[in-house]
């Protein structure tokens, strides 16, 4: 295990001065990155905490020194051709080997990865093999972004660390799934987009290893307007309805690791337009509408991995969590979040944020939501966890034009406290929105 940048660069050999320099930011980088919480709590236009995160001055320098540091590598390498001897390109930073330059990478934030991918055929091969986001997944390191859609086929990314809005490429498709409903979750390395086409439902991956959408295997059952939630690696959608308007109550399990989707067994209750997150190892499926009842239904039911079973909550959710005086089928799905297994609600009625009490069954007023934060029947606002925060997105619809904010806040004992991570114009209604950790 390396224990400093102080040990690496007195004792590592080096063949110019660029590669003792980069081994140095590297290894700042780690040192730096322990204990690294994902999204921090900001007070100033300096974005984040300096005592966690190497400076943007820093992070150009290092990144400016690993460019030096692979043109000195390709020049040794051509030597090294020309003396009649082999290079072992599979190496990356040839002075310490394979295994320690993926060391340093896994630590590096993947908003390098794309400059990084860019040095040479090696650095591009790892990144886009996918190798570091499984190493990062075992060793607990996680960098947390937003992805939303504001408008119709166009994805953005944003970086709460480095307050970065990102561009995705756009998707492919026809007239029909661009108008359809549609729902998103984020599982792993990818971003699924569930919509319907002329005639089918179909499934939209986006892959952060090789920044492009392609065609994702399809659930065992075509479904629209469920509940979803992800934990790593896998990820369950339960309820919806099926192509024919019938409301479901199947679930399936999806492991984004092998692509593939698993029959899971049925809730007690079919249900549709309801919320699904993870909390406590399990997997809660809240609200939604019934069949034949056109009102919130007020149980939840809880996935217990252990037993392959479904059981009911009485009474979990009611219409005070979010509720107004348009019909149920016109209100948007329950805007809920979980962090640190804690749950938490978004009463856009009154712009209120709500936890729930897990030993009383009952939800408490904790504060307000930003004042940007308007909805249609909830419909255009997005509440997320995003590692220990929760964050809202959205945005006033006005005459002096359209934008978007991010607020976030760490839940505490105290009211909310809302910090503005970043603000765009954009189109202020929130179509899809969901947030990746990896």
């Amino acid at each position: 295990m390396l224990e400093g940048s102080n040990h690496v660069s007195r004792d590592l050999p080096c063949v110019c001065e660029q590669a003792s320099k980069w081994i140095y930011y590297a290894f700042h980088v780690i040192e730096q990155s322990k204990g690294k919480r994902p999204l921090e709590d900001v007070a100033d236009i300096g974005w984040r905490k300096s005592s966690k995160l190497l400076d943007a001055q820093e992070k150009e320098e290092a990144a400016r020194c690993l460019h030096n540091l692979s043109l000195c590598q390709e020049e040794h390498s051509d030597k090294q051709h020309d003396s009649g001897t082999r290079s072992d390109s599979s190496s990356l930073i040839h002075q310490i080997g394979r295994d320690l330059s993926v060391n340093c990478l896994v630590r590096c934030s993947r908003s390098d990865y794309g400059s990084i991918a860019s040095l040479n055929q090696s650095f591009r091969s790892l990144i886009q093999s996918g190798e570091l986001y499984k190493l990062r997944r075992q060793m607990g390191i996680v960098e947390h972004w937003v992805y939303f859609s504001c408008n119709l086929l166009e994805w953005e990314a944003f970086d709460p660390i480095r307050r970065r809005w990102m561009h995705l490429p756009a998707m492919t498709s026809n007239n029909c799934f661009m108008c359809s409903d549609k729902e998103s979750l984020a599982v792993g390395t990818e971003l699924l987009v569930f919509g319907k086409e002329i005639e089918s439902h179909v499934i939209y991956k986006y892959s952060i290893v090789t920044n492009s959408w392609s065609s994702g295997m399809k659930t065992n059952t075509p479904r629209c307007l469920f509940g979803s939630g992800s934990l790593g690696e896998i990820a369950i959608v339960a309820g919806g309805c099926d192509s024919r308007g019938n409301v479901l109550s199947s679930a399936e399990l999806y492991n984004s690791e092998t692509g593939t989707w698993e029959a899971l067994p049925s809730m007690h209750k079919p249900r549709k337009l309801c919320s699904g997150v993870f909390m406590d190892g399990k997997f809660y499926i809240i609200g939604g509408v019934g069949v034949g009842n056109s009102n919130v239904l007020t149980c939840g039911e809880v996935y217990d991995f252990k037993a392959r079973s479904w059981n009911l909550v009485p009474d979990m959710f009611h219409r005070g969590a979010g509720a107004n005086d348009a019909p149920a089928i016109a209100q948007a799905p329950p805007l809920l979040a979980v962090v640190k297994n804690e749950l938490y609600a978004a009463y856009y009625a009154e712009n209120e944020v709500w936890k729930y009490d897990k030993r009383r069954n009952l939800w408490i007023t904790i504060g307000r939501l930003p004042e940007q934060a308007t909805s249609m029947n909830g419909w255009g606002l997005a509440f997320r966890a995003c590692g220990d925060q929760l964050i809202v997105i959205g945005g006033p619809r006005s005459l002096n034009g359209r934008f978007i904010e991010i607020n976030s806040w760490e839940p505490t004992e105290g009211e909310p406290n809302w910090n503005l991570l970043g603000r765009k114009h954009s189109g202020s209604f929130v179509y899809n929105c969901a947030v990746m950790g990896c």
